[in-house]
């Protein structure tokens, strides 16, 4: 972008009318004279030649941040525009130490170049060329010695042939050439332009030397070359020892750790990439018991760091990386050391890195005022134990206090919801708006739906589903038991999490909401509430609030510190969270493609009551009806009709599918996909030849959610029933019954489409798993040996339900008159 801010009066004539421009044409000499003008603030050009060779520029990073201070949180890496990327000895090299890791190597350029075509300038601090040297010197050796074997024995029988130690300097001199024609060979592949600068202590020591190296590579930079610097390990003396860092203004160059951070510092770059053989900076050395991955690193935090030895090859380790990145970070720059060895674990590293992911060790000065997520997650964990452990009577009291203080608190709530939707109106579609809003009735709803809940929690964890009578002594139980920490992630739905809440306490889980930013003040106060109503005995970090900058992606990769994630939001959502979560299991659908079928003996009435239910009582939900089926034979009838009148009437949009429009001469819009969610009042209706025709169509086209059939004909709605493979499947009744609610679960976490542990709506039970209770005296298994004395029974014996108080009057109540259960209530 030519700008006469570049070099002021020294714009040439004839390119003055392109000041402003994105992009130009010129000629190749013209571009480098006007290059040259805008470093230099001397000389003057009148003519240029006017050959016909374009030269588009690389689009412009949109960028404004004053040097001296690193960014405070990852988000902001997106930003970087100067970056170095420093790569370690053993990303270069191969495990063999002989040569280079050229598939590695391959993945770097490739993310390297396209950084730098997206208007970032990259530079990159290497290593590899003592490797390089080493590998092209042991081959000529290993060549010299079998030329003179051959020349001297004759044909006598070859000697092994040994290799002798080679000095470092003398490999990096043999490989330094080898190595850059490597970069630029694999560099011009992207059309980029790369160049070799090698430094010694010295450049950056002699004030006159420094101004040069920053010249140049200031040049190099604005010409979009990308230099690759390396230290001139053929000339370099030994490293001397206790010679780090020591300052802001004094450093040793004595490996590529210190070289990065003092070029990434005296460069004013923005982000310096350490990449290395482990994921990043571990509190002990990798490997040991308790070593655990920092995901964020404070300067303050040096005492808590044990550090381990050296990686396999180089000469700096873990605590060189570590005094390197803290003396960047105090110079301004921004610093994460990860993993550049394994590209199949660690993905595209260094864009991941640049795109804010959390990967590696992120370097910052600012300390958050809360927790960190994985701090969250250790905290919910311990405070679920003790959860767990309560008296069944003691989570009710907690449900019953959420939903007492859900009336109590109905104005706050209300308030900060209407704040969400003034900020949301002109943003979100009207189907998200309508999930976002909270009323007095919807409260209301919300509470006896809780109170369900803290009725059902009475029965749950630590129920025996099975008992067995191994041998004499010895007896089996299965018992029900939380699953651990639960991750719901949940978009404009605040009604979501008092009801995930209370599942979460009444099953023992603890659990951590990452809400919606739309919803943002509402979820503020009902989780205020649900900490509020935990307090009651003691388990207020049971339930934890992410309001970190943490992406849905990295949350999706706690799998040491999560046990199940349910998603509750659009079919993108799920989706996305489902490809992310790596090794957590996700309880969820990805859609709702719910069909209704009509079936030739269907009755009239059902069927326009049915179809308008299904699809305009709540048009967004995930089990509305988004396909219409129709028995070919009611096409042309009365029934036809009066749908298609009752669909027009609600003012439904309908798009035909392509049998349906090969019978009509002017058809609705034809749909452009059968699988399609509309979640809006829109559906398709296509035409079936009958009832196993419709059954083939839904496992072709749904998504295993709900459907329904309307049809007078119990045998044909037994097959029905019978043969369709869905989560819900429901005879002469709307699709909107698939509800935790209204199943009489008090509330779900969601609807599951999965064939394991839970499907359909999942209310308390779908967040239960079970442990093996074995109780014996003495038993050992060499007693049930042949030589033993002992066999086994295995005698199922029969599971005693034991009703505490609450439930015992709850069943009275439902066979005594009004008078009677409020003398019970009372009571």
């Amino acid at each position: 972008k030519i700008s006469d801010k570049m070099c002021p009066g020294f714009v040439p004539r004839p390119l003055r009318h392109l000041i402003g421009a994105e992009r130009c044409v010129v000629s190749a000499k013209a571009f480098c004279l006007l290059a040259l003008l805008m470093w230099q603030s001397q000389g003057h050009y009148s003519q240029f030649p006017s050959d016909t060779k374009r030269f588009k520029t690389r689009p412009s990073l949109s960028y404004n941040r004053v040097h001296g201070s690193s960014f405070a949180h990852r988000g902001k890496l997106r930003k970087a525009k100067r970056i170095v990327v420093k790569l370690g000895s053993a990303v270069v090299t191969r495990d063999d130490e002989c040569g280079l890791a050229l598939g590695r190597l391959a993945s770097i350029v490739e993310q390297v170049a396209m950084l730098q075509n997206q208007g970032r300038e990259m530079m990159i601090v290497t290593s590899g060329a003592v490797a390089f040297g080493k590998q092209r010197l042991r081959h000529e050796i290993l060549l010299s010695q079998s030329v003179r074997q051959a020349l001297h024995s004759g044909n006598s029988q070859h000697k092994e042939m040994f290799v002798p130690a080679l000095e470092a300097r003398a490999c990096a001199a043999a490989g330094q050439s080898g190595l850059m024609a490597l970069y630029e060979a694999m560099f011009t592949q992207y059309s980029t332009c790369t160049a070799q600068v090698l430094v010694t202590n010295l450049d950056f020591h002699d004030d006159e030397k420094r101004q040069n190296l920053n010249s140049t590579l200031q040049e190099l930079l604005h010409m979009n070359i990308v230099p690759i610097i390396n230290t001139n390990d053929a000339v370099v003396p030994p490293p001397e020892p206790n010679s780090d860092l020591q300052g802001v203004n004094v450093i040793s160059i004595k490996d590529n750790d210190s070289l990065a951070a003092r070029l990434a510092v005296e460069m004013k770059a923005d982000l310096l990439i350490a990449l290395s053989d482990v994921e990043g900076l571990f509190n002990s050395p990798p490997g040991t018991d308790d070593a655990k991955l920092l995901d964020i690193f404070y300067p303050g935090d040096q005492q808590s760091i044990t550090y381990g030895t050296k990686s396999r090859v180089g000469i700096g380790g873990m605590e060189a990386k570590v005094k390197a990145a803290l003396w960047a970070l105090q110079g301004g720059t921004s610093v994460v050391i990860a993993n550049g060895t394994n590209p199949k674990v660690t993905g595209q590293v260094i864009t991941d890195i640049v795109e804010g992911k959390k990967v590696g060790t992120f370097f910052s000065e600012v300390k958050p005022a809360g927790p960190s997520v994985e701090e969250q997650t250790e905290m919910a964990r311990n405070s679920g134990r003790i959860l767990a452990s309560l008296h069944p009577d003691q989570r009710s009291k907690i449900i019953c206090h959420l939903a007492e203080l859900l009336t109590e608190k109905k104005d706050e709530i209300l308030a900060a919801n209407k704040m969400d939707m003034e900020m949301a109106v002109r943003r979100l579609p009207p189907a998200m708006l309508k999930r976002l809003s909270l009323s007095s009735a919807k409260l209301s709803s919300l509470a006896v739906g809780l109170r369900q809940i803290a009725t059902a929690a009475q029965d749950s964890v630590g129920r025996v589903v099975r008992r067995t009578r191994v041998a004499p002594g010895l007896e089996l139980e299965q018992v029900t038991v939380p699953i651990g920490v639960l991750l719901v992630i949940f978009e404009a739905r605040p009604d979501c999490l008092p009801q995930v809440s209370a599942l979460a306490v009444a099953s023992g889980n603890a659990l951590l909401l990452k809400g919606g930013k739309e919803a943002a003040n509402t979820n503020r106060v009902l989780h205020q509430l649900t900490q509020e109503a935990l307090s009651l005995h003691g388990v207020r970090e049971a339930v934890q609030m992410v309001n970190t900058h943490e992406e849905v992606e990295d949350l999706c990769r706690l799998d040491k510190t999560i046990d199940l994630i349910v998603p509750r939001g659009s079919s993108q959502l799920v989706r996305d969270i489902q490809r992310a979560a790596k090794g957590i299991p996700v309880l969820g659908h990805s859609e709702g493609i719910c069909h209704v079928y009509v079936d030739a003996d269907a009755n009239v009435d059902k069927v326009i009551k049915i179809v308008r239910d299904s699809k305009c009582d709540y048009p967004a939900a995930c089990n509305s009806m988004e396909t219409l089926l129709i028995h070919r034979e009611i096409l042309r009838t009365p029934m036809f009709d009066k749908i298609i009148e009752i669909l027009r009437n609600e003012q439904v949009k309908i798009h035909s599918g392509p049998r349906f429009a090969s019978y009509l001469t002017f058809s609705p819009s034809e749909a452009s996909s059968l699988r399609t969610e509309y979640s809006d009042l829109e559906c398709c209706l296509e035409v079936v030849d009958g009832l196993q025709e419709a059954v083939e169509h839904i496992h072709k086209y749904g998504s295993s959610h709900t459907d329904v059939i309307v049809t007078e004909n119990k045998e044909t709605a037994e097959r029905f029933l019978q043969q369709l493979d869905s989560a819900c499947v429901f005879w002469n009744a709307s699709s909107r019954f698939a509800d935790g609610y209204r199943f009489g679960l008090g509330a779900e976490v969601g609807i599951s489409t999965a064939r394991i542990h839970a499907r359909g709506p999942v209310g308390l039970e779908g967040l239960l798993t079970t442990k093996w209770v074995l109780r014996g005296d003495g038993h050992t298994v060499a007693d049930f040996s042949e030589s033993g004395s002992m066999k086994y029974l295995h005698e199922n014996i029969p599971v005693e339900q034991n009703l505490t108080g609450q439930q015992l009057a709850f069943m009275l109540a439902s066979f005594l008159c009004p008078v009677s259960k409020a003398l019970i209530d009372v009571l």
